[in-house]
């Protein structure tokens, strides 16, 4: 299923800059980054509850948001991609 993960850290002090490196890392492992904070995941609910939890561990409840949009399995009739920043196949092959 395809996971859209948004997050928003407040990055006032170095604890803040730490936990938006660590968040960002995680979502690296499981997806490619759209935007700044915007991550598109193609994962399965076992991995997707892994990240959540991992994703809670590091954020700071009253400081910062994290957000998952759940688009099924079905994403690619949910998604449409205006602008120059280049589009990719989530599911399609990557070459090294």
């Amino acid at each position: 299923m395809m996971v859209l993960i948004t997050y928003d850290v407040n990055t006032e002090d170095a604890a803040g800059r730490k936990r938006l490196r660590q968040i960002a890392k995680q979502c690296v492992n499981y997806g490619q980054r759209v935007q700044n904070s915007v991550f598109e995941c193609v994962v399965d609910a076992a991995q997707c509850r892994q990240l959540q939890h991992k994703l809670l561990k590091i954020m700071d409840e009253d400081k910062d948001s994290l957000r998952f949009y759940y688009l099924g399995n079905q994403y690619q009739a949910k998604i449409e991609h205006f602008g120059c920043k280049q589009t990719y196949e989530a599911e399609g092959v990557l070459m090294v």
